[in-house]
Parts: C-alpha cells; structure tokens; sequence
C-alpha cells in the first residue's frame, strides 16, 4: 500500500489544505492534486502559498494542480467570459513557479445542451485558450492535462486533442463524470482517447449523480477500467483519488491496491 501512496495524488482544495489538512498529508505523505478555486485565489496571499508549496517540497511529495472551473468556459462565444476565465488561469500560472506541479488539470469544459449550436466557434475559441495555456504551463516544466466532464463522449474532445497534438497537451480521463454525464460506454473512452491519456480521476458512482464514492461503492467497473489500460499504456498514468469525504481515502487505496496492475 505505502508504494502506491508514493505513486498516487490525492485531490484537496487548497482552504481546505491550508486550514485543515496539511498535517495528514504530511505525515502519511500524500501527494496532493491542489484545487484552486476562486476562493482560494482571491483570499490568500502569495506568501501563504508559498509557506505551504514550500513544506510540501520539503517533505518531497508530488504536486499536481486542478485550476478553477466553476462558471469559466474557455470556448465561450462571450468575450467577457473568455476574459475572465483567462484572468483565473493567470492567476493560477503566477503559482506554478511555487508548486512546481507535474501536471496541470483543467476542465475541457464542452457542454452540448450549452454550445451545440455554437461547437465550431467553440472549439475554435477554447484552442486559442489550451495553445496558450499549455505553453506557459510547459516552459515551467509540468504538462497540461483537459478532464472530461458533461462531455457525452470522446468525439467531443477528440479533436481538441488532435488539433493539440504539438502542444503535447494529454486526456485526463474522470471516470466518475464519465459514468454520471456521458452517454458512451468506458472502454470507448479508452480505446478513442487512448493515444492521448496521461492521467486519470479515480472515483465512483451509481451512474445518476457525481457522487464522489470511494472505490468499489458504486458501480463503477474498476478492474475493466485497469485492464483496458494497461493494455495501451506499459507504464501508469499520474493517477489522482478524488474522495470528497475524509472516511473515503483508505478504502479507495486498499481497493486501488486489489485492482492495480502495474
């Protein structure tokens, strides 16, 4: 178990680490995957961000970073709302030189119901955001990484990430908002955006709701899910728990460790 915590993040809003959580996680040195909302970016100071960036290192844990989504859409065909979702990721780029995450993880934010009848535009606009994005999220050395959320399947990311393939941008596959949103089944999922895979969000549910269960408490077909995956990938991906309850962290590892396969 102790090797897979060592390999695996474990997501945490940051007002959560900062006022609650950092001694857990530095004690049984968890990997954090650092949230960083509009709260957190707006009521702490640089200095505060570095305290905590700076005990991580010291500890030597692994940093990835999850920017701020809520009400952001990087494809928008308002140019306010562009704008301001520009101005949230400068926000967060200010504190990669401080983290130093290996990953950066942002919402690929496609909603049909919402920009179907503006897809090209969409999709035209959101580029313009990931080419600038990732190449100042790579000249600091980490990898941005676009999650799938209300998507109903792969096609509707597929060419994000076809039209980014210099960008050397990669698939961070939710397998609890696939399960919840999509309409396609995991191991088309898997076999479409494969090729572009580098991480994955581990959590379940029962298929109605983003419930955010721990492993094996819901319907999720996990040991498919890593049977599919080790057979495109010879090495794991960054994997990231997402438990929004503190009582679902242990399961999830003890049952991560039944199904791993690397």
């Amino acid at each position: 178990m102790s090797k897979l915590i060592e390999i695996t993040q474990v997501n945490i809003p940051f007002t959560m680490l900062y006022e609650s959580y950092l001694d857990m996680f530095l004690t049984n040195r968890l990997n954090p995957e650092i949230g960083l909302d509009c709260t957190a970016l707006e009521n702490f100071s640089f200095s505060q961000f570095s305290n905590i960036a700076d005990r991580l290192h010291q500890r030597g844990l692994s940093i990835t970073l999850h920017a701020p989504f809520i009400d952001l859409s990087p494809g928008s065909p308002d140019p306010a709302v562009r704008a301001l979702t520009r101005h949230r990721f400068e926000q967060m780029l200010e504190l990669i030189p401080l983290f130093k995450p290996k990953t950066v993880v942002c919402h690929a934010a496609y909603d049909r119901k919402r920009y179907g009848v503006f897809r090209d535009q969409w999709i035209e606009n959101s580029l313009q955001t990931w080419v600038w994005l990732s190449k100042r999220v790579r000249d600091e050395g980490g990898v941005l990484m676009l999650e799938n959320v209300y998507e109903h399947g792969p096609d509707d990311m597929r060419i994000i990430f076809e039209s980014l393939a210099d960008q050397r941008v990669g698939f961070c596959f939710d397998t609890g908002h696939q399960a919840a949103f999509s309409r396609i089944a995991l191991e088309t999922w898997i076999e479409s955006l494969g090729p572009f895979l580098g991480q994955v969000h581990l959590h379940d549910n029962c298929g109605n709701q983003d419930e955010h269960l721990a492993l094996g408490r819901g319907n999720i077909d996990f040991p498919m899910l890593f049977e599919h995956l080790k057979s495109i990938k010879k090495d794991p991906p960054v994997i990231t728990l997402e438990p929004h309850r503190e009582g679902d962290f242990w399961p999830s590892i003890e049952y991560l460790t039944k199904v791993w396969p690397w």
